[in-house]
């Protein structure tokens, strides 16, 4: 069947291309995560796991650890609503793109050439994993109001208490912006990919999410201090109730429901986490205006996939009996 997938490629400027893709009735997601690899020109990357000689098993003449190719590509359905699901290589293909369009995601480089691993725990506030597109972080306004006059949460666990579980590791975040206009959350601008320390502050969380927004932003708000909270954030993995982040943690992404989130990422494609920034009408219109969802080219193969499947198949009676029936031969009865 013909299924149109959207690309969110890492080049210069970030692009949102639609593809058309013919995919197998009966194939699985692992086959279209490989083919929407090919079609991206996304490069696989080297990660250590397998034994023995094939990164699959044990080989047992040489029982070393070896390198084996992941496909870096996050596949996800995107409703105008926001997130609803990460699909795993062993799902069928049947479902998927069903839900909402489906969107395949280049993650960011791991670490940009040259440059160290700055560690936030050492007192770095600057953005450390969106410099690469060419955002800066928003200043923080030294006098700003405290985080909990402006937006009270739902309680939220403190994850101070989990920095011994790798809080100097990097993880994968896709992350939609939403607003509410009283009644439901609609997404808006495009969905975002950070690669970020967990040791981070709330503070340097914003500044990436706006660094990576600055492009949006209206002009006499990026000249504003952003110090305090602007927007909430939660997970959205369907678990209930909801798990939102909290601005007075000092590492929000250190909290023990990430942990969980990294868990049911979904195999196959790299570990991430899917979280929703909810803004409320008058901020966002305030930094953002009228601003939409994200510009989606379409490619070529988009029509040539929708044209070929449209077209009814035909077959002569001949080619009928040959598909449908099998020859057999029946035995003649004794006299």
């Amino acid at each position: 069947r013909a299924l149109n997938v959207i690309l969110v490629l890492q080049c210069e400027r970030r692009r949102f291309l639609r593809v058309g893709l013919a995919v197998p009735l009966l194939g699985t997601v692992a086959e279209l995560r490989e083919m929407v690899a090919r079609e991206g020109h996304i490069p696989p990357e080297q990660v250590m796991g397998g034994m023995g000689g094939t990164g699959k098993g044990r080989d047992p003449l040489r029982a070393t650890e070896v390198p084996s190719a992941v496909p870096q590509v996050i596949l996800a359905e995107v409703s105008p609503q926001g997130f609803l699901r990460s699909l795993g290589d062993s799902e069928e293909l049947g479902a998927a793109g069903e839900g909402a369009p489906l969107y395949a995601f280049q993650p960011p480089p791991a670490r940009r050439p040259g440059t160290a691993n700055p560690s936030p725990l050492a007192g770095n506030r600057g953005l450390h994993s969106l410099d690469w597109l060419g955002g800066q972080g928003l200043p923080a306004s030294p006098g700003a109001a405290q985080p909990e006059a402006q937006h009270p949460l739902p309680s939220a666990a403190r994850s101070s208490d989990c920095l011994h579980r790798g809080a100097s590791s990097r993880v994968l975040l896709l992350l939609c912006n939403t607003v509410s206009d009283g009644h439901r959350l609609t997404r808006f601008g495009p969905p975002l990919v950070l690669r970020e320390e967990r040791g981070i502050s709330w503070e340097q969380l914003q500044q990436s999410i706006l660094g990576q927004l600055r492009a949006l932003l209206r002009a006499e708000a990026r000249a504003q201090g952003m110090g305090v909270p602007l927007f909430r954030i939660r997970l959205a993995e369907g678990m209930e109730p909801c798990t939102y982040l909290s601005p007075q943690d000092p590492h929000p992404l250190c909290h023990p429901a990430i942990d969980r989130a990294l868990q049911l990422s979904g195999s196959g494609g790299p570990p991430h986490v899917r979280l929703m920034a909810e803004w409320d009408l008058n901020t966002k219109e305030r930094l953002f205006g009228s601003v939409q969802g994200e510009a989606v080219e379409d490619a070529e193969s988009v029509g040539l996939q929708q044209q070929a499947h449209r077209q009814q198949p035909s077959c002569t009676l001949d080619e009928c009996f040959q598909l449908y029936t099998k020859e057999e031969q029946v035995r003649g009865t004794a006299g």
